[in-house]
């Protein structure tokens, strides 16, 4: 019948009256917002109702036989019967220690009874933590139901976090209108920087902050600064931004807190090893490109510039690349005595050994190049070096990882990297 967003929802419950609602209702997305809007459900679905049953099941333990029970069998009390069935594995694919997971009997059981339409007065609401729209019991329910959307980008590129953001600031509108507070632009920005995406964290430490508060109307940095300690999980991606940014500071701030949230140091250096080996093909492939054309100016381009003049290049190159690849995997496959029956699939192209893994969202290969403009080809030879060195050292030897870590961002991110450090004797990538 719909698919709602959680965004649409007020507006979807104001044009549906509480007789034209489908028996059956999925509730999916993030937990946080699950949440509310099964409480608004309720709310609709009880509405003008002198009398009526609600039976709450724990999807994660309970069998699919059990709930369609429940939901076919008629209460001994008048009124409308709600069936309301909680964290139920419907898009997951393994189990849990504890916990079910549906087969697809159960789910042919499931789409049958939607198809066919529930007992009068009988709504089904099922609320997961996950939305899959290429699952068959996806399609049954936007046919015959109707699918509350709760899923917010869980991404890294922009548009990604300002959806993230949005819903942040939305949550944060509604608990500070309860209390008749507001919060500046700047303690906004630091207390979701201090909790990132846990909208649970968040809206407990907005309430936090509106005690603390007490009488003032306006909540500002300092009070962030004061109560709230730092939770967010910070990905590695924050890290090895900050180093193709040389920003040594922030570099330093984020692998702290990936080493505080028990990331691995060979985790770390292997992020390191694959930013430097792209920034590497990007500077090689931009060196003999200026070659060609000298007239570019790649320290002062532009997106569009990039796009128009840059791309196309770019493009051509990775096609080439395919292609020497496939004519050695061809070769490599001439020589194996294996019945050509038997031989393996043949092995898609490494997408690490491509300028523009994915052309069709130019933006990230332009963010990459233009990063590229602060590297000297020296310079990030000589990094590649010293992981080698780093990596060897932490694997043979009982060398201090955050210190041999440390010293690499350092070095990396300082003018002239490891030109400068061999000037002033220190020769710190040698491990």
């Amino acid at each position: 019948m719909a698919i709602v967003s959680h965004r649409h929802l007020e507006e979807w419950m104001g044009k549906t009256s509480e007789t034209g609602l489908p028996g059956c209702i999925l509730v999916g997305g993030e937990d946080f917002l699950v949440q509310q809007t099964f409480d608004k459900l309720k709310t609709l679905l009880i509405k003008n109702s002198s009398s009526f049953n609600l039976e709450v099941m724990d999807g994660r333990s309970t069998p699919m036989v059990d709930i369609i029970e429940q939901v076919t069998t008629f209460s001994l009390l008048a009124g409308k019967k709600i069936i309301a069935v909680r964290h139920a594995p419907v898009f997951a694919t393994t189990a849990k220690t504890g916990e079910i997971v549906y087969s697809q009997n159960d789910f042919s059981r499931l789409s049958n009874l939607v198809e066919n339409g529930m007992p009068d007065d009988h709504i089904l609401v099922i609320t997961a933590s996950s939305l899959d729209r290429r699952r068959k019991i996806f399609k049954a329910l936007d046919t015959s139901g109707v699918i509350i959307d709760c899923t917010v980008s869980r991404g890294a590129r922009k548009a990604d976090l300002d959806d993230q953001r949005s819903v942040l600031q939305d949550i944060a509108k509604k608990i500070l209108g309860r209390s008749g507070k507001t919060i500046d632009h700047n303690a906004f920005s630091s207390l979701v920087d201090r909790t990132g995406f846990d909208l649970d964290l968040f809206a407990q430490n907005l309430e936090k902050l509106i005690a603390y508060c007490a009488h003032r109307r306006q909540i500002a940095a300092t009070d962030v600064q004061a109560i709230i300690r730092r939770d967010k999980k910070d990905p590695v991606f924050s890290l090895t931004n900050a180093l193709l940014d040389k920003d040594a500071g922030q570099a330093l701030f984020y692998l702290s807190s990936l080493f505080a949230d028990g990331f691995h140091p060979l985790q770390i250096l292997k992020s390191f090893e694959n930013q430097v080996r792209k920034m590497l093909l990007v500077k090689a492939f931009l060196e003999n490109y200026s070659r060609s054309h000298p007239d570019i100016p790649f320290a002062r381009m532009n997106f569009n510039m990039f796009t128009q003049q840059i791309l196309p290049a770019v493009t051509a190159h990775d096609t080439q690349v395919k292609k020497q690849i496939e004519s050695r995997q061809a070769i490599l496959a001439g020589c194996d005595d294996t019945p050509p029956k038997k031989q393996a699939k043949k092995t898609p192209v490494s997408s690490d050994l491509l300028l523009a893994p994915n052309p069709q969202s130019p933006y990230p290969v332009f963010q990459i190049f233009d990063k590229s403009t602060k590297f000297s080809l020296h310079e990030l030879c000589h990094a590649l070096i010293a992981l080698g060195d780093l990596d060897f050292a932490l694997k043979s030897s009982s060398m201090e990882a955050v210190g041999g870590l440390e010293n690499f961002v350092i070095v990396f991110c300082q003018k002239g990297g490891w030109s400068n450090a061999a000037k002033n004797q220190n020769n710190c990538h040698h491990f």
